[in-house]
């Protein structure tokens, strides 16, 4: 039996683990199956080589989401894309896993997952094939891959989906940066409260109509504070990434 049998096909033509979940499958001559760990500090932020040897452990095991890629050391693409993979490995250090899988030398794993060509990036999380695409890609491109897959901090609310809820009238942005960066630019519709006045105010705001999503300019401060409301029993959601998030996403700005 394969070493990946246990996999079919999905709707989206992605193969998947069968119903019983991790598959059952042989070490193709290499040692016991073993639970996997959390990435050592030494592959952290590294492109983690990986062979038909290593990939259960590394790959099927893992805890956190893997990134792989199926390349080629005869693929001018393959390097051309290697400088954004090993980027996006840094930038994600402890989060995802970054391996890599030399086609040539790993032959069995790119037939049993239909890889066509190189480079080819796959997304496993939960021990399932949950994204793939084809060609070199910029690290933009992975982080877009990935997003959908990594743990996400209570309350948070990616741009599009706040977008979404200011267009239905379901929620009220606050602004918690200084009055002069909000009289410079803004959400469209957002009041502007600081952020160290939140936390006396924050009866006031919950008894408007919506929900409130609080913003600063990167996210990592209203980050901090729903945070620590959460932990105090107050539920308050905030924008990922900030206005500078908001922005990226090319969503309407007020000035």
């Amino acid at each position: 039996m394969s070493f990946m049998s246990g996999f079919g096909k999905k709707g989206d033509g992605l193969p998947t683990p069968g119903a019983g979940g991790v598959p059952t499958m042989p070490t193709l001559g290499g040692p016991p199956r073993q639970q996997a760990a959390a990435p050592s500090a030494a592959h952290v932020g590294a492109v983690i080589p990986v062979s038909e040897r290593e990939f259960e452990r590394e790959v099927l095991r893992s805890e956190v989401p893997v990134l792989i890629e199926f390349a080629s050391a005869r693929s001018a693409a393959s390097k051309q894309g290697a400088p954004e993979v090993e980027a996006f490995a840094r930038e994600m250090a402890g989060k995802v896993k970054v391996v890599v899988v030399d086609v040539d030398r790993s032959p069995t794993i790119a037939q049993q997952l239909r890889v066509q060509s190189v480079p080819t990036f796959m997304v496993f999380a939960k021990q399932r094939i949950a994204d793939m695409l084809t060609g070199p890609l910029r690290k933009k491109q992975l982080l877009q891959m990935i997003e959908p897959f990594l743990p996400r901090a209570a309350g948070a609310l990616k741009a599009a989906e706040l977008s979404q809820l200011l267009t239905a009238g379901v929620a009220q942005a606050v602004d918690t940066r200084d009055e002069g960066a909000f009289k410079r630019a803004h959400l469209p519709g957002a009041v502007h409260v600081p952020l160290d006045d939140v936390r006396a105010r924050l009866e006031e705001l919950q008894s408007e109509p919506g929900q409130i999503v609080l913003y600063c300019r990167a996210g990592d401060k209203t980050k901090e504070l729903a945070a620590a409301l959460d932990a105090e029993g107050q539920v308050v959601s905030f924008l990922d990434g900030g206005l500078l998030g908001w922005e990226a996403e090319g969503l309407p700005i007020a000035r």
